[in-house]
């Protein structure tokens, strides 16, 4: 018998996320601050929970994936939160990108109360969530990982084990800095093409046959060149893992000058922007 999922959060990644473990067989509990959104997961044969307490409480694995750093404390602590409810023995997994300190003082709680735990964010954007193809960035524990692989199978495709906990979320971070800084420069340097008078087309087409060909071309260019950016990865999300993994430097003594410099770009964009847009929508800092 399939061990019973809890999945909190459903997002633009958590819903796909559901969606394949229903299609994988797994019993599932689903909760969410807006309950419409499970509407759809109910009537596919989840069950959704009272609360966060009462999903955990239900579940042998729990997944939660939620925006921020202040979300997960509030589950975890809150009221009617994840903490009271977790059983001994049960593994939670959280996939949402916060600081590596939120996920060590996790894990610290959920040891207590005899929980397995791993820090677990994810990367493959809304495309790799709905074909169950995300790839899992883990700080944990090898024997824990291996008890949550037959959940984690159902919508990931590849598990990445880092090191202890706080290691996930330390590698999502830099790796998310390090997109927001290649999809930056990208936006400069077809800001800078087109206006000497070049279409932006002309650039994309050299930059696929060179060596400055990358894979977040494919997404973000064409977004860029059509001035036109639905969220699959929101700007309010890259600028908020931004915004950590500069805290991360700080702390660390890292001088990140690029970082610093997209940041400001990113966060221009972001406080001028009236609705939800991708990050690719840094390149409306050249157009205003």
């Amino acid at each position: 018998m399939k061990p019973t999922v809890g999945l909190i959060g459903l997002g633009l990644m958590g819903k796909p996320m559901s969606r394949n473990l229903l299609k994988a067989g797994f019993p599932l509990v689903v909760w969410n601050r807006t309950k419409e959104k499970a509407g759809e997961l109910v009537r596919e044969g989840a069950k959704f929970a009272a609360n966060p307490r009462d999903a955990a409480a239900q579940a042998d694995v729990l997944i939660t994936i939620v925006s921020d750093p202040p979300a997960v404390e509030a589950l975890l602590w809150g009221a009617n939160g994840v903490l009271d409810g977790l059983r001994r023995g049960s593994i939670y997994v959280d996939s949402s990108t916060v600081s590596p300190d939120l996920a060590r003082r996790a894990a610290a709680a959920c040891a207590e109360r005899g929980v397995d735990y791993l820090d677990a964010p994810v990367t493959g954007g809304t495309w790799g969530a709905e074909k169950g193809e995300l790839v899992f960035m883990i700080g944990g524990k090898a024997e824990v990982l291996d008890r949550a692989k037959p959940v984690l199978e159902a919508v990931g495709k590849r598990f990445f084990l880092l090191g202890p906990n706080g290691a996930g979320q330390t590698v999502k971070l830099a790796m998310n800095m390090l997109l927001a800084v290649e999809v930056e420069a990208l936006a400069e340097s077809l800001a800078l093409v087109m206006k000497a008078g070049v279409p932006g087309e002309r650039l994309i087409e050299v930059m696929q046959s060179s060596m400055a060909r990358a894979a977040v071309l494919d997404v973000k260019a064409p977004q860029i060149l059509k001035n036109d950016f639905p969220p699959s990865f929101p700007l309010r999300l890259m600028h908020k893992d931004m915004r950590l993994a500069l805290e991360l430097a700080r702390k660390e003594n890292v001088p990140l000058p690029a970082g610093t410099a997209a940041f400001a770009a990113y966060t221009a964009v972001k406080d001028a922007a009236k609705e939800d847009l991708d990050y690719a929508a840094v390149a409306r800092f050249w157009k205003s």
